[in-house]
């Protein structure tokens, strides 16, 4: 295993303009489960061989979460998405990219672009090579959405000893009535019940925020209270409503 560390430069937040953000990076080319997962449980991401956490200046808002898998309970509103997405053939394979990928992912953002002011630069198969099929080793997944025979949303999950992380989703809007975000989710907390898996990681919550907010409905969960470096001991507690560190 071999580990770069680097920062990226200080920016303007994507998620909330009044901040700055700044983002610590590992490289690690062969990265063990283990070392991952201890990552995982301290706050960090992962795309590609690129590990990431946000070390903003004066800034919280970014929360690690982790749902409770055996404590979760589909609502009616998650069963009737899964009821609505019958004729969605679901498949997961390890990571792959062709053609279909890239114009997704393309469509998807320029779609993001003008509904939420994201920034758009098109993917290459290069590109999206070094960000979602290099590094995948033996946890890295890929749920692939179909409808007719026609590619409609990817899913990139990472499954490690008692954990199922979802890494990025991206789909077409023209389905959006299927709720994809949603279904994406719930599959990934079925897959985690039926292999007896303990957490699914969401990525980042941001309270009440219009784009990083929706986590919150897929609780009970818990946050990692503290920000521990890789050797410190990380702090995780249930989330409470009325929770006074939040």
């Amino acid at each position: 295993m071999r580990l770069v560390e680097f920062y990226s430069d200080e920016k303007t937040c994507s998620y909330i303009d009044s901040k700055k953000s700044l983002f610590r990076y590992f490289h690690i080319q062969n990265v063990t489960p283990s070392f991952y997962h201890g990552l995982l449980e301290r706050g960090w991401r992962r795309f590609g061989n690129y590990f990431f956490t946000p070390m903003c200046n004066g800034c919280t808002d970014c929360i690690s979460v982790r749902t409770l898998i055996d404590e979760f309970t589909f609502s009616k509103n998650h069963k009737r998405v899964l009821k609505k997405s019958q004729n969605i053939d679901t498949y997961i394979q390890k990571p792959t990219v062709t053609q279909a990928h890239i114009e997704l992912y393309n469509r998807y953002h320029l779609t993001m672009r003008d509904k939420k002011g994201w920034e758009y630069t098109p993917t290459t198969p290069e590109n999206y090579m070094d960000m979602f099929v290099d590094g995948h080793q033996d946890f890295g997944y890929e749920l692939l959405y179909f409808v007719d025979s026609q590619l409609i949303g990817v899913g990139l999950v990472d499954v490690l000893f008692d954990s199922i992380t979802a890494v990025y989703f991206f789909y077409d809007h023209h389905f959006a009535h299927y709720s994809l975000g949603t279904l994406n989710i719930l599959k990934q907390i079925q897959i985690g019940k039926d292999y007896g898996l303990k957490y699914f990681y969401p990525g980042y919550w941001i309270k009440n925020h219009y784009c990083m907010g929706y986590k919150e409905r897929f609780k009970p969960f818990e946050v990692l209270t503290n920000i521990p470096d890789i050797f410190e001991q990380p702090l995780w507690h249930i989330y409470r409503a009325d929770s006074a560190e939040l």
